[in-house]
């Protein structure tokens, strides 16, 4: 795959072309009070049904002995009815299906409810839109592209905090690609939103591997060698669809997404690739228990005899989650915000073992403005397991940072990532022999040393040496409203930072805050 944007073809077209037909359906709808999110939520529950329907009318597809929906409840028994009648017999038909946990039908349909109360509306939905069109026949990359893009249009909807659980696909994309999961690999993310690094990574492999793999190994694509968990019911329905939808899994198969608390629990089986994305917010309501003896409290308590620090940092703790979900010479890459990096106590501790009992090899610090989630400032770490080495010899030799950070600058909609943005740092990163790095000319790619890394403060890895140039250069001085948008981020960061400590020391802290509000007021 090319790192730069292959020019529109009339998938694409048709792709954006769908995505704006059912935007057009969500207007109405929202019209109606339904937010973005709440629509394909209601959006995935019809496509599941028209789906079985359409598996179920296809031999070729579909041999099962037994229905994936039963009769009664499934699309014709909607189809065939209307007005009032239509909408109570939908109401009937998500309680019904939300009883099956551990199948995707129950992923799907689990606490389903219909948000729709208008029937003229929810009839127009099932007739025009959803009947019409085959989401089956026709191909499962263009239909869950559509989906994709009308998830990530809801990313945008901020008051409902959608855009926590959607990570940039350009950023996904070159995590990917320098990543080259394989066909013989097990891929797993822990925290997985609606699946955009699950899906990403199937993606790879079909593009560069399908000619060569055997049958076991299609099938297992599809049937357990990639899955995924999510905390939230209904962003674990959104994944699973989304999942469903790109040709992963099936619909009356077991669920290849989980939904739970991934901290709660040691691994009950562990992948060779964990790609992930943890919700970014640093306290997590608990006590976790480590090896160290210690206990942070909390509400929900971890006892987790795998973790060897103990912190209410939720994004150290994903980290030590992630460590222990890892085969041996598994591979992982990591968005985690910047106080990984640099916080004491727990998470020097984390620090000295990764560097360790682990290689980690890369670390790509990311801009702001990229992710929907206000004041984030993030780094991907990209890690891999390795068994001890004689004399106490750490695993990790050298660290390359590449710092794409500094001087530069994007925003959601006027300057959006893009994956040729990112071209320069995947070729630099030389995913195919990475001995043959070298520091590059414009100094954004440097290399640091096991014993430079373990000397400093803290084992701090927030490392800086690049120069913002439009500091210095009156003429190279960004537009006002990237320089107000920074602003805003930098003040959501340190009011994360101050929220965190206040809590440490056991103050209230005023919820919802933004730094809007703050510059308003100022």
């Amino acid at each position: 795959m090319s790192t730069t944007e292959a020019a529109p073809t009339k998938a694409v077209a048709q792709t954006n072309s769908l995505v704006a037909k059912l935007w057009n359906y969500c207007n109405v709808l929202r019209d109606n009070g339904l937010s973005t999110i709440e629509y394909v939520e209601q959006l995935s529950y019809l496509l599941f049904l028209k789906m079985a329907d359409e598996f179920a009318a296809d031999p070729f597809a579909y041999e099962a002995a037994d229905p994936i929906v039963p009769p009664g409840f499934d699309w014709k028994s909607l189809a065939s009815k209307r007005g009032e009648e239509l909408e109570a017999h939908y109401r009937k038909l998500l309680a019904e299906l939300g009883r099956r946990p551990g199948t995707t039908l129950g992923t799907v349909f689990a606490k389903a409810q219909n948000r729709i109360t208008e029937p003229a509306l929810l009839e127009k939905l099932v007739v025009d839109l959803i009947g019409k069109t085959d989401w089956v026949l026709e191909g499962t990359d263009l239909k869950g592209d559509a989906y994709e893009g009308l998830l990530a249009k809801g990313a945008e909807d901020t008051k409902t905090g959608a855009g926590q659980y959607f990570t940039p696909r350009p950023l996904i994309d070159a995590m990917v690609q320098v990543m080259q999961p394989r066909p013989s690999d097990t891929i797993t993310d822990p925290a997985c939103g609606t699946a955009g690094f699950l899906i990403a990574a199937h993606s790879y492999i079909r593009e560069h591997h399908l000619k060569d793999l055997s049958r076991e190994q299609r099938l297992a694509l599809g049937e357990g060698s990639i899955w995924g968990n999510e905390l939230v019911p209904g962003t674990a329905r959104l994944a699973a669809m989304n999942m469903l939808l790109h040709g992963i899994g099936t619909a009356d198969g077991e669920s290849l997404i989980t939904t739970s608390d991934a901290l709660a629990d040691v691994p009950s089986k562990r992948a060779s690739l964990v790609l992930a994305n943890p919700p970014f917010g640093k306290k997590s309501a608990i006590t976790v228990v480590g090896t160290d003896g210690k206990a942070d409290r909390e509400d929900i308590s971890y006892d987790r005899s795998d973790f060897r620090a103990t912190t209410t940092n939720k994004q150290l703790n994903f980290l030590q989650h992630i460590m222990s979900l890892m085969e041996m010479d598994g591979r992982a890459a990591v968005v985690l915000p910047d106080n990984v990096l640099f916080e004491g106590g727990a998470g020097e501790k984390i620090r000295q073992r990764l560097l360790q009992e682990f290689d980690l090899h890369t670390i790509l610090r990311l801009p702001t403005g990229i992710f929907y989630a206000g004041g984030v400032k993030a780094n991907v770490l990209f890690f891999d397991k390795k068994p001890p080495r004689s004399n106490d010899i750490p695993n990790t030799a050298e660290v390359w940072v590449y710092d794409f950070r500094t001087g530069l600058h994007f925003t959601l909609k006027q300057h959006p990532l893009r994956l040729a943005d990112l071209a320069d740092f995947i070729e630099a990163y030389k995913p195919d022999d990475r001995s043959a790095r070298k520091e590059t000319e414009d100094g954004r790619f440097k290399r640091f040393t096991y014993d430079e890394l373990i000397a400093r403060d803290k084992v701090n890895l927030d490392i800086i040496w690049l120069k913002d140039p439009a500091l210095d250069d009156a003429d190279s001085m960004l537009a006002p409203e990237v320089i107000a948008q920074e602003i805003v981020e930098d003040l959501q960061a340190a009011l994360a930072e101050f929220e965190a400590i206040a809590e440490t020391l056991g103050g209230e802290v005023k919820p919802d805050i933004a730094a809007e509000e703050v510059i308003a007021e100022s």
